[in-house]
């Protein structure tokens, strides 16, 4: 699959400035913290959500085999609200996934993309930190999991999931915590995330206690 020539669905011009100012310089964040060659521009994939929407990632493969992507993002008009920067964080995380993914013809599954975002989510926000350190990052990373709700049902598969992947990123961060972030071995946290991204489900789901 190719992500040469991608397309809206349904795109429909909303002017999110905020929201596409924000997302934009997430975007950039990601592709130097990953080292990703920026494949496209998300700004035009943007549609708003309607009032009690959530972010959303919308995926299509057209005839012609290009991927056809439309990015749902939430307002930001109720101020800086942590679940919102949240929901936009993770849907720049499934874009940027997405894309580079089809872009290299590598797999990806649902699971994947939400456990990459809530590795995403710890990423971005403690890098936004003044002088970040173990105290701040275990105040996050509880904020992030340990006080997370939950749209769907815990007996659904999208519950499911969805828990697998916070409790997944959790223990993963928790590492990174212990291990680099409390002596501020910032080089080798990057390095660590880096390995993170290009990793498999499976593997992924294992790194929690993955030997350095």
């Amino acid at each position: 699959m190719t992500v040469h020539g991608q397309r809206a669905l349904a795109g429909n011009g909303v002017a999110l400035v905020r929201e596409l100012e924000l997302a934009t310089r997430i975007q950039r964040a990601l592709e130097r913290l990953y080292r990703l060659d920026p494949i496209v521009d998300l700004e035009g994939f943007v549609i708003g959500a309607e009032e009690g929407e959530r972010e959303a990632l919308f995926v299509r493969e057209s005839s012609d085999g290009a991927l056809e992507l439309a990015l749902r993002l939430p307002s930001l008009s109720d101020g800086a609200d942590v679940d919102v920067i949240c929901q936009i964080i993770e849907g720049v995380s499934h874009f940027v996934y997405v894309s580079h993914r089809a872009a290299t013809r590598k797999p990806s599954t649902q699971l994947e993309l939400e456990l990459q975002a809530e590795v995403d989510k710890y990423v971005v926000l403690l890098a936004s930190m003044d002088a970040p350190d173990e105290g701040k990052s275990a105040h996050l990373r509880r904020r992030l999991y340990e006080g997370a709700s939950y749209v769907h049902d815990e007996s659904s598969e999208e519950g499911r999931r969805y828990r697998l992947a916070s409790a997944s990123a959790m223990r993963f961060t928790r590492r990174l915590e212990r291990e680099l972030v409390a002596s501020a071995r910032y080089g080798e946290l990057q390095r660590e995330l880096r390995r993170f991204w290009w990793m498999s489900q499976e593997e992924k789901l294992r790194a929690h206690s993955a030997e350095r």
